[in-house]
């Protein structure tokens, strides 16, 4: 039961208990004072009214006197059975009423007590869904304890905040600095492979720097990505999901084929909003892994569609079988699959965590299937844009 109930069923429930207790209270007080009392009902003698000569009157023990005795304790006793019949009926109503108009002054008075804290759970949300750690609560009640509820979510926004800034700053520029002395050692292998004079131990000993070159570049690029696809989407633009699939499938076309890689693409009109060159990028790290996470001779297929309110790309491939235990694990950052650790060709393990942050910052979905044949099935699925509205 949400604590909006329960405080409206307590009201009903400490107004039934107390309203019932005082009606058993007054009903046996009533009963009591209408109790028979030897003292009115069996006197010495009775004189009726208007008995002018005393011809109607009767000493105890009469016939006369018996007679008015036994009628005076019938009519008492109808008397006493109304009066308690009545206050039983009218009582038990008014408690059955006053309950549940306690029930509904309680209902009332919690939602005008929480109001405060559908306001905290309504910035959270908004927090979450748009990536925004700078919105704050800002109550301005009275200092209570919803006052002191909201200043701590305030402060623990704060140093969140202080904390991703210093986190993602550390990473742009780590990656920055380490980018200009990777492009240095690459320019001075190639030279020196290239020089007329070089052996063959040297050339292979520079086309091997130049590969862990490539791979530690590719890492410095991805940490990059990974930082910025980890920023909310303020600037969404238009742009169709289809057109991004397409040129990502033109560019990688060159890599299929020397794979021997065949690819499949069914792209239907999918129109959404954001920023489309990171979208780009989602686009272009799904069908990498779909072509360097294959066998020759195998199949890439990549579908664009709309459903309803959401767009949808999926991007499907052959391959090894993949373990369902694995799925969830594929997303986090340097996770590989079939123990490619070691192999660089194949990337740096940060592909499917950039899919994974570009999508939510685009307030999208992603998931990943294995497929019974081998390799994996990814769907992400992101707000669809209708034309002169917003996403």
């Amino acid at each position: 039961m949400s604590m909006r109930l329960r405080f409206a069923l307590a009201c009903a429930g400490v107004f039934f208990v107390i309203a019932g207790t005082a009606l058993v209270s007054v009903y046996f007080v009533v009963r009591a004072s209408l109790q028979y009392r030897a003292s009115v009902f069996t006197p010495n003698s009775i004189v009726l009214p208007d008995d002018r000569w005393g011809w109607l009157s009767s000493q105890r023990f009469d016939d006369g006197y018996e007679l008015a005795r036994k009628f005076a304790l019938k009519v008492h006793g109808t008397y006493q059975d109304s009066v308690l019949d009545n206050l039983r009926n009218a009582g038990v109503l008014t408690v059955l009423a006053g309950t549940g108009l306690a029930f509904g002054v309680g209902w009332r008075t919690a939602g005008m007590v929480l109001r405060p804290l559908r306001n905290v759970t309504d910035t959270a949300r908004r927090i979450v869904q748009n990536h925004d750690l700078s919105e704050r609560i800002g109550y301005k009640g009275s200092r209570d304890e919803i006052k002191e509820l909201t200043d701590s979510y305030d402060v623990m926004l704060d140093r969140l905040a202080r904390s991703f800034d210093g986190q993602r700053r550390f990473v742009a520029n780590a990656s920055h600095e380490l980018r200009t002395p990777l492009t240095i050692n690459r320019t001075l292998v190639d030279v020196a492979v290239r020089r007329p004079d070089a052996t063959e131990d040297v050339k292979r000993l520079g086309e091997s720097l130049l590969l862990v070159n490539a791979r530690h570049e590719r890492l410095i690029d991805g940490l990059l990505a990974l930082t910025e696809g980890e920023q909310a989407v303020l600037d969404r633009r238009p742009f169709d999901l289809a057109d991004v699939a397409e040129h990502v499938l033109d560019q990688a076309a060159g890599e299929a084929a020397e794979r021997e890689v065949t690819m499949h693409r069914l792209l239907d009109p999918a129109p959404t909003a954001g920023e489309a060159v990171l979208v780009e990028r989602l686009v272009q790290n799904l069908v990498e892994n779909a072509i360097r996470h294959n066998h020759p001779k195998g199949e890439v297929w990549v579908t664009t569609r709309r459903r309803a309110d959401r767009v949808e790309l999926v991007v499907a491939n052959t391959g090894l079988q993949v373990p369902p235990y694995e799925i969830e694990t594929i997303f986090e950052p340097f996770r590989r699959l079939h123990g490619d650790r070691l192999r660089s060709d194949r990337g740096s393990g940060l592909g499917l965590s950039i899919v994974r942050v570009i999508t939510e910052a685009h307030g999208g979905t992603v998931a990943a299937t294995p497929r019974d044949e081998g390799g994996l099935t990814i769907t992400v699925e992101l707000p669809v844009h209708s034309e002169g509205g917003s996403v």
